[in-house]
């Protein structure tokens, strides 16, 4: 069996009162997953509406000034609703912004999406560090294997150790209730044969 193997009847089980931030997997194998997004009022889809109403709205009032003899009043809207579509643009770009880490047997995969850029980052559980970046209410780096990945910029920074907590928890669980390293590879037991020479 390798270190990234699970036998089959070794299912983890993850008590979800403890679980704040995450959700158990729909799947028996002890899958959890933490979705960490940004709190967005509109999606990109009904800001696109919201949008185009007000083109609309502000078109209509500035064709009836240029009617009435006050056509200056079409530059500053057509100005306006350049400024207003461009800092729209801006606010959907990262309004699906994410964070999603995924806890299976043997395998934590981390995936950030900022601003249509995508980073991801695989660890061992069990080799896995979970540290704050400089404070205890900075970004949480999870590190491991020689690379690393910051999360948790979704979640309030009064929240963030709390959201550490969980997921070391989560990393130090064993299906049969014992705590397993989250440090560093174990250290394997020497055998009688090495002792004696």
């Amino acid at each position: 069996m390798s270190a990234f193997s699970v036998p089959a009847h070794r299912v983890m089980a993850w008590p979800t009162a403890s679980l704040r931030f995450a959700s158990p997997g729909p799947s028996v194998d002890g899958t959890v997953t933490w979705f960490l997004k940004r709190n967005c009022s509109f999606a990109p889809g009904q800001l696109l509406g919201v949008y185009a109403t007000l083109c609309l709205v502000s078109l209509a009032i500035a064709v009836g000034f240029w009617v009435n003899g006050a056509p200056l009043v079409m530059p500053f809207t057509g100005i306006e609703l350049i400024a207003v579509g461009l800092a729209l643009l801006f606010y959907a770009r990262h309004a699906a912004d994410r964070e999603t880490l995924r806890l299976e047997p043997g395998r934590l995969s981390v995936e950030c999406a900022l601003g249509g850029r995508t980073e991801r980052a695989e660890f061992v559980p069990r080799w896995v560090r979970v540290e704050p970046q400089r404070g205890d209410r900075s970004l949480i780096e999870l590190s491991g294997q020689g690379r690393s990945i910051a999360v948790g910029r979704f979640v309030r920074p009064e929240l963030r150790r709390a959201l550490a907590d969980e997921l070391r928890a989560a990393l130090r669980s064993d299906p049969h209730g014992s705590a397993a390293a989250t440090t560093g590879p174990a250290v394997p037991a020497r055998n009688e044969s090495d002792l004696s020479t």
